[in-house]
């Protein structure tokens, strides 16, 4: 029989792990886990292709290490994107060594099974460092240690990769955008995990009472529909992948072929013709409309109580199209519903007044938009994205 340890494969423990934690268990279903020993323990990342998360992790630094361990790795990782570490630019002027020694005293904070060597407040150098406070606070303090022992920083050492934090592998502004894609996703991540945690028996588990707070009064503040729509389409997006030698992949260099990635999307845009839906309304959306045409053909559908196919048309990259009112009726969303899941479009955007009975399923991705007034007073409850339009 041989003694050699059995390769941990995280994505068969992570339910068992996360059992008593309700809200990371949420949470951790919407995080891709990768294998890799490039990484010497664990570290998150955005995609810079798809812009979704990943947690990547060595599955022999996992074989060392209690399920108790295990388990405080996972939700330090995981604090890493509800901190938004990963999404946001590190601050001007500071070594990145030392920002990242802050965010994981803040993280570390909240957990008490870690192993060995990572950073604490209250312990070894740190040892006058009070817990419980955020990245910028221990930012402030550790520079002040620096600036009185310098030698004191030097033999702290960081746990986990930090690579690749509010990078997006664009340039500028697509950075900037990639990144908002990012967090716009985030937020939805934790919408579901909290609404999950609330309805469970065990709540959410070990989250701090204050952390808890934080969640939620981020998800309270004002939503930019703008970038959710940017979101609702990159996230719609079918990514053609081929291997290729040509291009490096990345990460792996000389490991794994580069993939040349063809994105095409087909989203369509179902338009309420009902008299309650508002020139102003249809004028504010079609003027994003014709910015977003960058990323995707849209083909938009004039709808009523029916759809009209004559009526239908399609928005090509680089086209403008005038804000008009084609037919005039009562509001029916199975009827575009129906049309759509027969095509076989990638996601679905329809702007009403939500004045109709709840349709029925659609099989891509769907999202209504509106204004405030009918946001807060639809005529039937969904658990899809509702977004309110300022006019």
């Amino acid at each position: 029989m041989s003694d050699k340890k059995e390769k941990f494969d995280l994505n068969v423990h992570t339910a068992r792990l996360l059992q008593a934690e309700p809200f990371f268990a949420a949470f951790s279903r919407r995080i891709n886990k990768v294998a890799s020993n490039i990484v010497p323990t664990a570290g998150v990342r955005v995609n810079p292709t798809t812009q979704k998360f990943e947690l990547f992790y060595n599955p022999d630094y996992f074989n060392t290490l209690t399920d108790s361990e295990r388990t405080d790795v996972l939700k330090h990782e995981f604090y890493h994107l509800i901190f938004e570490h990963v999404t946001s630019r590190k601050p001007e002027d500071v070594a990145p060594r030392i920002w990242n020694f802050a965010t994981d005293l803040a993280i570390n904070s909240h957990l008490s099974n870690l192993p060995e060597l990572c950073l604490k407040p209250g312990v070894g150098p740190f040892e006058d460092f009070p817990t419980g406070l955020s990245a910028e606070a221990y930012l402030k303090l550790l520079q002040k240690m620096q600036e009185e022992d310098d030698e004191t920083l030097s033999d702290a050492s960081q746990f986990d990769s930090h690579d690749d934090w509010g990078e997006s592998g664009e340039t500028g502004d697509q950075q900037e955008q990639a990144n908002d894609i990012a967090r716009e996703r985030l937020k939805d991540y934790l919408k579901k995990a909290a609404e999950e945690a609330s309805k469970g028996n065990s709540g959410w588990g070990d989250v701090p009472q204050d952390v808890r707070k934080d969640i939620l009064a981020r998800l309270k503040t004002e939503v930019d529909w703008k970038k959710v729509l940017r979101y609702f389409i990159k996230t719609s997006t079918r990514a053609s992948k081929a291997l290729t030698v040509k291009r490096l992949n990345k990460r792996y260099r000389y490991i794994h072929a580069g993939k040349k990635v063809t994105r095409m999307a087909r989203i369509a845009i179902s338009i309420d013709q009902s008299g309650s839906v508002t020139d102003e309304m249809l004028s504010a959306f079609f003027a994003e409309l014709t910015k977003l045409a960058k990323l995707a053909t849209f083909t938009v559908i004039p709808f009523d109580t029916r759809v009209e196919e004559s009526l239908i048309y399609e928005w090509k990259k680089g086209q403008s199209h005038r804000t008009e009112r084609v037919m005039q009726g009562g509001t029916c969303f199975d009827a575009p519903t129906d049309y759509v899941n027969k095509k076989g479009f990638d996601g679905h955007i329809i702007l009403t007044d939500l004045m109709a009975p709840k349709p029925k399923a659609s099989r891509c991705q769907r999202l209504w938009m509106t204004t405030k007034r009918y946001a807060l007073n639809p005529w039937f409850e969904t658990n899809e994205r509702v977004i309110a339009i300022d006019v």
